[in-house]
């Protein structure tokens, strides 16, 4: 479904994405992880257009995309959470996800007058998947991290997608906001048949969640492939552990 082929950006002569690869398949839950640094943010950047490439190629559903402004990428559906929250902190959380999807249908200039009638069952329905129904009229602002970070992913349901791509979903979340989290993201994979890209810290959320992972250090891929296998590979020891010998995880 994606294919990232040989993808590379430098900043002032700094290569922070160095020919790295990627392939994500229809219905996997797939991981990147890697140091800090590594490039995984500055990758998902690249995906989604916020920053163009010096080099390669990113290719959905067989459809070069390289390059395209957000706002083009997002209409071939595929969504997008950040790792730091990106919400409108004064409006209600209902008023967020109602947002997100006027701009799907391009009628996001009649916010203020009669569209605040519009897609009430649908911004309800996505509430109701991601568990925020119940505070649907609190002022975001209000809200706790993780909550916020919920509602983050409930936006990002609201583009219609087909690809998710969610960085550090859990980050800064309390281990019951967390544990919630993970149930929800393997939901949205089972029962509305996302496929899911992300990138996480917590190695155990990793193993829990993803069916294969790409590993980055130093802006390249060291390897794709099974939890297994990238548990045990030399390479992933070494950037993590320093060469040992023992298996992560």
């Amino acid at each position: 479904m994606l294919e990232v082929v040989g993808i590379s950006k430098s900043f002032d002569g700094f290569k922070a994405v160095n020919n790295a690869h990627l392939s994500v398949e229809k219905g996997e839950i797939v991981a990147v992880i890697g140091p800090n640094g590594a490039g995984k943010t500055t990758l998902f950047n690249l995906i989604t257009g916020i920053i163009k490439p010096d080099s390669g190629r990113v290719l959905f559903n067989n459809e070069d995309i390289t390059g395209l402004p957000p706002y083009k990428i997002c209409r071939k559906h595929i969504s997008r959470s950040f790792q730091i929250v990106n919400v409108f902190q004064r409006l209600t959380v209902f008023e967020n996800v109602q947002i997100s999807i006027l701009s799907r249908e391009k009628k996001t200039w009649n916010l203020f007058s009669p569209s605040k009638s519009f897609v009430v069952k649908e911004t309800e329905t996505i509430l109701e998947n991601v568990g925020l129904i119940n505070k649907k009229e609190r002022i975001t602002a209000f809200l706790s991290h993780g909550d916020r970070k919920v509602l983050e992913i409930a936006m990002a349901l609201g583009g219609s997608p087909e690809f998710l791509i969610l960085d550090e979903p859990t980050a800064g979340m309390a281990p019951e906001e967390t544990s919630h989290c993970i149930e929800l993201i393997k939901t949205l994979s089972k029962t509305m048949g996302l496929t899911i890209l992300f990138c996480e810290h917590d190695m155990e959320i990793v193993f829990r969640i993803a069916n294969r992972i790409m590993v980055m250090v130093r802006g390249s891929t060291v390897i794709q492939g099974s939890c297994n296998e990238v548990r045990c590979n030399e390479a992933v020891q070494n950037a993590y552990l320093g060469g040992s010998d023992v298996c992560l995880m």
